[in-house]
């Protein structure tokens, strides 16, 4: 490790962070391709009765993994202005994509949420949640205004809006859940005011228990989780299997490959239940390392978003690490019966293509963060109120645009203070200052 400017870097001249998010990356990686294979491969044996077929997850899942690392290094590599640009398009993109799906769409386990080409398969709603962060970062890094009121949010929270509605419609109340967090996160990253946020929290929950119990399904996910006793053979099967699992395992599991809750009595074993066959095989220390990992990756990603070049790659890096420690708590506390089942997966972990290549795409734009990388700026700030207006202002003008700062003398800086510091006239001055 080297210093420069009193920061620790690694040798190849990018933060610390850098090497540990990247790493954490590739251990959860490896340890979800050993993991998929286990958890699949019994229950394919037994329906086969032969090893053909045993492997079939596994070879999409390595597949999926290398598409996932080419596109990681894309995004790593790629230029963050030119991503901020095509951000509005893939937006409108997935929400095409979500209402197609409800009329052209095949439904799996109950829910009409993805396209089938042959052996592939798209689902829209994963990439939504991906879109939700660009575009909040797209549209509030160069507006702090809009985070004055919720009112001024209105563009944010109105697109959102529209994509949960869509989502909901498949129905998917996870990847509605897991959209409505990481938009929370983007809008905390950004700089929202805790009173705004803590509102918009009572509205939401109000609207997810409304749409919680208006469904019989997802009403009967809710009282099991209140009382996963009252139908062991039922809605509770699912719950109590977890736990049987988890509680199997002990201190240090029964070893890999040798779990037996995943032969036919744990629904999902490689996907949304996987945490469960994690927790038998490799007991309490085996989850506490997995859960230690995904607090190197959140720590990597948050000290990413900190010390990023300018407010996009800030709010960027922020969202995007909440999105993958969101989806990683939803699915850890469902399985360990602390939350009810939503059917999310474990980032990089569980079996599903769609996710884990979304996982590396976010991952990719948090190292390009890490790595210096800035996006220009798109839109000059307008209008606003508050202390804090011109400091952020500031700010983007000095970073966002990568140009150095100028030294300026006494009597600059004192003429400078009267022209934009107060100065009812100076606004159209420093509009034309900004938008060069």
């Amino acid at each position: 490790m080297s210093r420069r400017k009193g920061k620790k870097t690694s040798s190849a001249g990018f933060p610390a962070e850098y090497s540990l998010l990247l790493t954490a990356t590739m251990i959860l990686l490896a340890f979800g391709i050993v993991m998929v294979f286990s958890a699949s491969s019994t229950s394919q044996i037994l329906s086969n009765g032969s090893l053909a077929g045993s492997t079939e997850y596994l070879k999409k899942t390595l597949i999926a993994a290398l598409i996932g690392l080419g596109c990681l290094w894309y995004a790593m590599r790629g230029s963050l202005s030119r991503f901020r640009e095509l951000t509005p398009k893939f937006m409108i993109g997935t929400l095409i994509a979500l209402f197609l799906v409800l009329f052209l769409g095949a439904a799996i386990n109950g829910t009409r949420g993805w396209f089938v080409f042959g052996p592939v398969q798209l689902q829209p709603a994963e990439f939504v949640k991906l879109g939700l962060v660009l575009y909040g970062a797209h549209l509030l890094a160069d507006r702090p205004d809009r985070l004055h009121s919720i009112r001024e949010m209105g563009p944010y929270l109105g697109m959102t809006a529209i994509a949960l509605l869509l989502v909901l419609a498949q129905p998917d109340m996870g990847s509605a859940m897991v959209a409505v967090f990481a938009v929370f996160v983007t809008l905390f990253a950004a700089g929202a005011r805790p009173r705004d946020l803590g509102l918009l929290a009572a509205l939401v929950g109000s609207a997810a228990m409304f749409f919680a119990l208006i469904a019989p399904y997802r009403r009967d996910r809710l009282l099991t989780f209140l009382n996963p006793d009252g139908d062991v053979t039922g809605t509770g099967f699912q719950t109590i299997q977890a736990k049987i699992a988890i509680g199997s395992g002990g201190l240090d599991g029964v070893g890999i490959g040798n779990g037996v809750q995943k032969a036919f009595y744990l629904p999902e074993a490689h996907t949304d239940m996987i945490s469960a066959v994690i927790g038998e095989e490799f007991g309490f220390l085996g989850m506490f390392v997995l859960i230690l990992v995904y607090g190197m990756l959140g720590y990597a990603g948050f000290q990413i978003a900190r010390n990023a070049k300018d407010d996009y790659g800030r709010i960027l890096a922020g969202g995007l690490t909440g999105l993958i420690l969101i989806q990683a708590f939803i699915n850890l506390y469902a399985v360990m019966g602390m939350a009810p089942l939503t059917g999310v997966p474990l980032p990089l972990v569980s079996y599903g293509n769609n996710s884990l290549i979304v996982s590396m795409i976010s991952i990719g734009l948090i190292l390009n963060v890490a790595r210096g990388g800035r996006a220009a700026t798109v839109r000059k700030p307008v209008t606003g109120r508050g202390p804090g207006r011109n400091a952020r202002l500031r700010l983007i003008d000095g970073e966002g645009h990568g140009r150095p700062e100028r030294r300026t003398s006494g009597a600059q800086r004192r003429d400078s203070g009267r022209r934009y510091g107060g100065a009812r006239g100076s606004g159209p001055r420093h509009s034309r200052r900004a938008s060069r």
